[in-house]
C-alpha cells in the first residue's frame, strides 16, 4: 500500500473516537498489550515522561520536549489529535515520523492487526513506541489520549508523570463529576514514579494524594513554584500555569543534565522546535485573526478572558462544535456584543451550524450558520475592519480546517 492507502485504510477501517465518539472507545488494554508484545515490547525499551489531564496536556508535552531537545536529548513526542497531518503525532526532534514508516509498520503488522481488531488509537501507539525504541531516543514525551487509567499509553513506566487541569471534559466516558474524571486521570500514577500535579483543586487533589501515597509516588504541587523570567513562545494567559507543570517536571528528572539555560530557551522556542500549533495562535495582524484548540468550559473560560482583553472596534467569533459538547457549560462563557460565524466542522461528530446558531440565540449570541469552517471564516474576514479582532475556535477540528 501507498501512506495515502494505509491512512485511508487506518481512518476508513478502524473507528476512531475523534470522528465517531464514544462507540470508538475500547477501554481496556489487553490489545495494547498483546500488540506491543507482538511488537517485542518497545515501550519496555524507551524512557518516557507521561502527561495526562483535561487542559493543557498538549502544550505541557510540547514544552517538555523542546527543553529536552535544547539540553540536547534525542526526544521523542507522541502527541494527539494531529490537526493537518497524521505524522504530527509522532516526531522526533519536532520531526515527524517519516511517510515510509507508517506504511512499512502498517503493511508489515496489518495481519496481526487485522486478526485482533486493532482501534486506530491502540495501532497509533504501537507505532510510537516502536518508532521510538528503533531509532533509540534518549526519553519519549507520551500524551495520554483521553482518560488515563485504561488509556492506550497507560502501558509505560515513566520517569515523571504529570497531570494537568482537570474539568467537565468526555462525562460520558470518564465520570460525571471532578472526583470520578481525577480518578481516571490518577491511573497513571505508577509505584515509585514521581508525580506532578499541575494545580489544586479541593474536589481532585485528594484523590491524587491518596494514589500517590498508595504508589509511594513523590508528589509535588506546580503551582507553588514561584518562577521568574520563565516565557514560553506560546501565547495565551493559561500557559503561565503549564509553565510551572513543566519546570516542576524537569526538578523531577534524575539522571538528566537540563540546565537553567536549557529550560529558559526550550519554553522560548517551542513551535520552533515542535512545530505546535493552534494555542493562541496569530494568522494575522489587520484585522487581527487569533485561533485557539480550546474546547471545554475550563478552557473556553481562559481563552475568552483574554480575547476581551484585547483592543479592538468589534469582535467577530467563528464557532464550531462537536455533537457531543456541553453547550450549556460553554455557551453562557461567549461574550453577547460580538458576531458570530457559526460552523459545521468537517467531521461526522460535527454539530451542523444551525443547531448551534439555534442554541447559542438562547444565550444571545447571534450570527448566521455556515456550511463549512471555511465559508464562515472568509465571511468574518470579508465583514472585519483593519481595527477589528477575529477569533476562531470551539474544536480543535475547526482551527485544523484554517491552518
Amino acid at each position: 500500500m501507498t501512506y495515502q492507502q494505509v491512512l485511508q485504510w487506518m481512518f476508513g477501517r478502524l473507528p476512531m473516537y475523534q470522528q465517531q465518539g464514544k462507540t470508538a472507545l475500547k477501554h481496556k488494554l489487553d490489545n495494547i498489550r498483546d500488540f506491543c508484545d507482538h511488537l517485542g515490547n518497545p515501550e519496555k525499551k524507551i524512557r518516557t515522561i507521561h502527561i495526562a489531564g483535561t487542559n493543557g496536556k498538549g502544550s505541557v508535552s510540547h514544552m517538555l520536549a523542546s527543553i529536552l531537545q535544547e539540553a540536547g536529548y534525542k526526544t521523542g513526542l507522541y502527541t494527539s489529535p494531529h490537526l493537518k497531518d497524521f505524522r504530527e503525532r509522532i516526531k522526533i526532534n519536532g520531526v515527524d515520523v517519516p511517510e515510509d514508516f507508517v506504511t512499512e509498520f502498517i503493511t508489515g503488522n496489518k495481519p496481526f492487526l487485522d486478526a485482533h481488531d486493532l482501534s486506530f488509537f491502540e495501532m497509533t501507539v504501537g507505532m510510537a513506541f516502536d518508532f521510538f525504541a528503533r531509532e533509540k531516543t534518549d526519553i519519549a514525551v507520551i500524551e495520554v489520549g483521553l482518560g488515563g487509567r485504561l488509556d492506550s499509553t497507560n502501558i509505560i513506566t515513566p520517569e515523571v508523570s504529570v497531570i494537568t487541569n482537570i474539568g467537565y471534559d468526555h462525562t460520558d466516558i470518564l465520570g460525571d463529576t471532578l472526583e470520578k474524571i481525577a480518578g481516571e486521570k490518577a491511573g497513571i500514577i505508577k509505584p515509585g514514579v514521581p508525580v506532578v500535579i499541575s494545580e489544586y483543586h479541593p474536589e481532585t487533589f485528594p484523590v491524587f494524594r491518596k494514589a500517590a501515597e498508595e504508589n509511594h509516588s513523590e508528589l509535588s504541587l506546580a503551582e507553588n513554584l514561584s518562577l521568574e523570567n520563565m516565557r514560553s513562545d506560546l501565547k495565551g494567559i493559561y500557559q503561565d500555569k503549564n509553565i510551572r507543570a513543566v519546570v516542576a517536571a524537569v526538578r523531577q528528572l534524575k539522571n538528566y543534565n537540563i540546565t537553567p539555560d536549557n529550560i529558559i530557551s526550550g519554553l522560548s522556542h517551542v513551535v520552533r522546535n515542535t512545530g505546535l500549533q493552534g494555542r493562541w495562535q496569530q494568522l494575522q495582524a489587520a484585522p487581527k485573526v487569533i485561533c485557539d484548540t480550546a474546547h471545554n468550559a475550563e478552557g473556553l473560560e481562559l481563552v475568552l478572558r483574554q480575547v476581551k482583553s484585547e483592543k479592538f472596534e468589534k469582535l467577530h467569533i467563528v464557532l464550531g462544535v462537536v455533537r457531543d459538547k456541553d453547550l450549556k457549560r460553554i455557551l453562557p462563557l461567549f461574550p453577547k456584543n460580538a458576531l458570530y460565524y457559526f460552523a459545521t466542522p468537517g467531521i461526522s461528530r460535527g454539530l451542523p451550524a444551525e443547531e448551534l446558531r439555534e442554541q447559542a440565540l438562547e444565550y444571545g449570541l447571534g450570527g448566521e450558520a455556515y456550511p463549512s469552517v471555511i465559508q464562515a471564516y472568509e465571511n468574518a474576514l470579508s465583514r472585519a475592519g483593519k481595527n477589528d479582532f477575529i477569533y476562531v475556535g470551539g474544536s480543535t477540528f475547526v482551527v485544523a480546517e484554517i491552518l
